[in-house]
This record gives structure tokens, sequence and C-alpha cells, in this order.
């Protein structure tokens, strides 16, 4: 049998208070990381030996013999049923604020201790050495020995969206504490760093997510006048490469190779500020990105891209604010079946009518000049003009869309199964029912003036959500039967 050698850990404890749990949560997952990391870092300087080098994740675990008395508008914070629960943990430093708010939520409304221990789930060592850039992980065949014989390995049996989907089955009668587990979370981080080129660290919990380079522009603009503005709050911004500033008129060195999905992050303190992410087109980038952005829990993503309008009545340069979604990108049906509905959030919604209202200087009926709420459909084909249009426009019109995209109910699907509030506001590009297609040389003034104001009505629908209680904002009607206590 071969012998195994994992680091000496201190035993399991309880904590009532939150602060402490996550305390020891770092400690024991830098204890077992720095073991990986130095026996990694010792059998490429030397030859491997016979020995199987293992670290573990740490782990919450929660135990309720009655049910939790709260607030019964609540959609976090408790468990719905009593029972053991728990969940692995990676990044305990990266999840600093989130952990100590919900470890703290379910020791308030349940009056009992959480357990921090190390699990039984083993740490690849791909994850357990990523925080040193001086180590690379060779590919098989690379290396004097058999990676997978030494180390553990990502297993992609194990990292799998079973809790979000509503098909876990809970093993030992243990359930879910957490929408994810640490193996999920650690393959995402790894993910976005590279499809963003830039760290996890930067995302701030208010995301955005467009189609069009301009935003991009847009958004450094603002980022550096804020920068400039002492009472701003806001205090850092960062480019891909992970370039950072905190002066507005500090130059971005260019970083070279543009990744798959820019991305700019104008920060604030707890991660309250804004991410802009350019998905490029088409839905398969917007699941890529939401699917992987989950993991970090935020608050909110919006979609602000381009669209084609469907109705006669709509002029280049519109908005649409969408309050229903047609599907038919078809890259989630294995994972949230077409017939599940996709409620459009009150909250979000809101929020964005009143940021097209202070950006734009326009209210009620004059509003509808320049905005309509309704349907927006999502295709996975983006020269559908190019088919016979009998079929694809009666379904539009029997849908009663107003606006056709490649990306927005992809983001709000995947919103809605990974309970993070989601919200879409359009901007009308082209017309190509009415002859008014995407060409050079057909942008009106009245389009760019309005693609100028677009972002900075997302930028400030952010805002007002930013200021909102978490409790209000994260809605029951993101949550299923038997939720994780966790958002």
């Amino acid at each position: 049998m071969t012998r195994i050698l994992s680091p000496d850990s201190p035993p399991a404890e309880q904590f009532t208070d939150a602060k402490k749990a996550v305390e020891r949560l770092i400690l024991l997952y830098q204890q077992a990381t720095g073991f990986l990391t130095e026996h990694f870092q010792k059998a490429m300087d030397e030859a491997a030996t016979d020995t199987r080098i293992r670290a573990f994740y740490p782990e919450i675990r929660f135990t309720t013999s009655t049910y939790a008395q709260v607030d019964s508008r609540l959609s976090f914070g408790h468990v719905s049923n009593p029972g053991t629960y728990a969940a692995t943990i990676t990044r305990p430093e990266l999840f600093k604020y989130y952990l100590t708010q919900q470890i703290g939520l379910l020791i308030e409304n349940h009056g009992q201790p959480v357990v921090i221990d190390v699990s039984d789930t083993p740490i690849p060592v791909h994850f357990a050495v990523s925080g040193d850039a001086a180590i690379t992980i060779p590919h098989d065949g690379a290396a004097e020995f058999t990676l997978r014989d030494v180390f553990d390995v990502p297993d992609l049996s194990t990292t799998n969206d079973d809790i979000v989907n509503g098909t876990y089955t809970p093993s030992n009668g243990v359930g879910a504490l957490a929408p994810f587990t640490a193996q999920r979370v650690d393959y995402s981080l790894a993910r976005l760093a590279h499809y963003t080129a830039t760290d996890p660290d930067h995302f701030q919990c208010h995301v955005l997510f467009t189609n069009y380079q301009f935003y991009v522009t847009e958004f450094e603009e603002y980022a550096r006048a804020m920068l400039r503005d002492p009472d701003s709050g806001y205090t850092s911004f960062v480019s891909t490469g992970d370039v950072e500033i905190t002066d507005g008129d500090a130059p971005l060195p260019g970083t070279g190779k543009t990744p798959q999905m820019p991305t700019y992050h104008l920060k604030r303190a707890n991660g309250s500020g804004i991410t802009l992410v350019n998905i490029g087109v088409g839905p398969s980038n917007a699941k890529t990105a939401t699917d992987h952005i989950a993991v970090l829990r935020p608050h909110a993503w919006l979609m602000v891209g381009h669209c084609a309008g469907l109705r006669n009545t709509q002029q280049l340069g519109d908005f649409v604010l969408a309050h229903a979604y047609l599907r038919e990108d078809h890259v989630l049906d294995d994972d949230l079946p077409v017939w599940v509905p996709i409620p459009a959030l009150a909250e979000i919604q809101i929020a964005l009518e009143d940021a097209v209202e202070q950006v734009t200087q326009l209210e009620g009926y004059e509003l509808k000049r320049i905005m309509r709420t309704g349907t927006v459909a999502t295709i996975d084909n983006r020269n559908w003009e190019l088919r016979d249009q009998s079929g694809p426009v009666q379904r539009l019109s029997q849908s009663r869309a107003v606006a056709l995209d490649m990306e927005s109910a992809t983001i709000a699907a995947n919103g809605y199964r990974f309970r993070v509030p989601y919200g879409t506001l359009l901007c009308v590009s082209d017309k190509p029912l009415h002859g008014e297609l995407k060409l050079p040389g057909m942008a009106s003034g009245f389009y760019k003036t309005q693609v100028a104001r677009h972002l900075m009505i997302g930028i400030r629908a952010m805002e007002l959500l930013r200021d909102m209680p978490l409790e209000r904002l994260h809605s029951r009607k993101l949550r299923s039967f038997e939720e994780t206590a966790f958002l």
C-alpha cells in the first residue's frame, strides 16, 4: 500500500464568532496549500518518492435539530430543515467578507455554532500552487514522474453544478451548505484568470456585461473621473494584465495579447465597486463568463449591449428594458430546461428604469420615446436574417419580442440558475426587419449620443443597487424549495 503523507492539522473546533471561524479556515487552507507547494517544489527539484502527497480542503459543518425562527422575507442565512450541512472551502482569504457574513447569519438565525475542520476532499496540486507565480505545473510526460501518482489532480467528475441545478444527492445524509464545492470554485477561479487576464481578487460585486468595445473606453473614462474625485469612494482601476492605477491621470501601459474576455474593475471597499466584462458575441461566451463569475457570488449582473430592434417604431439608439426572455440560445438547455420561466426581478427593473430617467432626464410618458419594455429574444445564429424569414419572424412576432441579441437570455438564465440577481438594458444598433442593417456609416448622431449614455445608465443602476439592503436585493424568486443557507 502506498504511503500517504499529509500535514498535521488542528482538531475540529466549534465557533460562535464568524470572524474567528474564518480565521481558522484561512489557517487550515494556508497549512494545506503550503504543504503541497513545498512538496511539489521538492519533487520537481529532486526525485519523487513512492509516497503520495495529499492535503485537504477545510470544511464548514453545521448541525441543527430545530427549524430556524427567522423573518420569512429572508431568502438566505438559514437552512430549511433540521439536519447536518457542510461545505468545502477554498481561498478563504479571497472570500473573507462573504464567508464572515454568511457564517454570521447562520449562527445568528439558528443560535448554533459552526464546526471548522479538515474535510476528506483532497486539494488538487494545480490549484494549491496557483498562488505562487514561480511554480508551473508540467503537462503529463514533461516531468520525471507521473504527476497523478504522487499528487491529486483536478477531477472533473466531481466538479459539477449539481447543487445549483437541483440534482444534488446528499452524501451520508449531509446536505449542502453552499451553492458550490471547493473544487468547482477553484476550477472557475483558474478559468477566470485565463479568460479575463485579471486576477479573481479584483472582481467586484456588481458586474456589467457588454458585447461592444466602445463601452470599455467609456468605462475607463468614467473610472478616471471617479479616481480624480476624492469623495467618489472608488479606490483604483484595474485593466487587463492586472495593471492597477489609483491616480485618474496615470497611464495604463499595454499588456500585449488581448484576452478572450477583456475585463476591467473599478474598485471600492469590500468589493462594492463595478466590474465590466466585454464578453464579445454569442451565447457560448455569455455562458462561459457567467459560469465562472458566479462562484464569486456577485450581488447583481446586468447586460448592457447592442441588439436588433424588431419594431418599426424603434430608432437606432433606443433602449430596450427586458421584462421577459425568449430562449433560443440552447447553451443552457441541459442545465435549465427551456420550460423554466425566467422572471423579471422588480428590484433590478426599478433600478434600471430609475437610472434611465436620471441619465436621460426623461420620465413618464416621455420616456417611452426612447425606451421600450418587452421580450428580448436570444438566438445562437448571428446570421439568422439569411434564413427563410417566415419561420423566425413568425415566432418572434408571436412572442411579442421587441429586440433580439445573442447574449441577454443566457446571462439572465444563468443568473436565475446561480441565484444572482440579473437584468438587461439593450441599445438598438440595427433594424434588420426594416432595412437598417448594421453597416458602416449608418449610425446616426442620436445613436452615438445614446450609446454614450448607455454605459452610464448601467453604472448608475449598479450604484442604486449597491445602496439597497442585501436582503432586499436577493429576492426569494431565485430560491427553490430547499436552498443552501449561503447565497
